[in-house]
């Protein structure tokens, strides 16, 4: 890495440089990083300790706060180390770092939110062949294709960035390093490093979007055959709270990561970037807990048998 760079460290500009707002960002970060552990672990908790809760789609939601705890704690914890102390560096290592795992993150979000959509798709659509279609195997199959595949993206996009030599300007115009804004401080040839990341976009992000809008088209279709009000009101409550976090996450990721060069703004982007990075992350199992009444049950059940102990 040195060989190819004669940048070893960079300079995160964060989300802003009046020295009155340091503290208040630290304070109003370090409540969003608690809310984000607190929630995603008690889903996880919280479905491994109740039978009920032992079925593809909950598995699926252990991944999902799995991944968004890891999102969380990539950028998070440097951001809050670089406000409370004033510096905003991080060094050529931890950058890479934090290319390869948020956009590791990021890739396998996009993919397990797919899989909950073809799983609700199954449910609604076909529920007498659940079982059938979403057999342990599939289910299995799904959650390690999920992780391989953004880890395989995440390899091939932090290997090119290596390729590349740093030898100007090291301001990243953000608060964490995020693959294009590095990429765009190089002085080396990265139109390789653009073509693949649009391309992984594609597949990663309009992919997905594809396979869960058309999941939810023909849920929507079986939804409206249904004769009774409580028919009805059954079948959408089984994916409410997933269409909400689906809702979150492309609002904010896709629109940031698929959009003309010519637009492009950092600063916006940086915005963005906290909604999809930070607040989704904390918000999601506040959606689960609040909108889905087998997770709230057997949230309540967990607590109360913490507090006995």
């Amino acid at each position: 890495m040195k060989n190819r760079s004669s940048v070893t460290e960079f300079v995160l500009l964060g989300l802003s440089s009046l020295p009155e707002h340091q503290m208040l960002l630290f304070v109003v970060f370090i409540f969003l990083y608690m809310a984000s552990l607190a929630g995603n672990i008690l889903i996880v908790l919280t479905v491994m300790t109740s039978h009920n809760l032992h079925t593809p789609m909950y598995f699926l939601l252990i991944n999902l706060s799995l991944i968004n705890l890891l999102s969380s704690s990539v950028s998070i914890p440097k951001l809050l180390h670089n406000l409370l102390e004033g510096r905003k560096t991080i060094d050529f290592a931890g950058c890479i770092a934090q290319i390869y795992l948020f956009t590791w993150t990021l890739g396998s979000e996009a993919l397990v939110l797919a899989a909950m959509a073809f799983d609700r798709y199954v449910a609604v659509c076909h529920p007498l062949h659940y079982t059938l279609i979403i057999r342990k195997e599939v289910w299995v199959g799904l959650i390690v294709g999920v992780w391989t595949a953004g880890l395989a993206n995440s390899a091939v996009h932090t290997g090119l960035v290596l390729q590349l030599s740093f030898c100007g300007s090291n301001i990243i115009n953000h608060f964490f390093c995020e693959l294009l804004p590095v990429v765009q401080l190089s002085c080396s040839d990265t139109s390789l490093n653009e073509a693949l990341t649009f391309l992984s976009d594609a597949v990663f992000g309009l992919g997905s979007c594809v396979v869960t809008l058309t999941s939810y088209c023909f849920i929507l279709r079986t939804i409206l055959k249904i004769r009774s009000r409580e028919g009805k009101k059954k079948a959408f409550s089984t994916c409410s709270s997933h269409l909400i976090v689906v809702s979150l996450y492309y609002s904010t990721a896709v629109y940031s990561y698929i959009h003309p060069t010519a637009a492009h703004s950092l600063d916006r982007d940086k915005a963005i970037a906290v909604l999809y990075s930070v607040i989704t992350p904390a918000l999601n199992p506040i959606v689960y807990s609040l909108r889905n009444k087998e997770v709230k049950e057997a949230l309540t059940k967990l607590i109360k048998r913490l507090e006995l102990h």
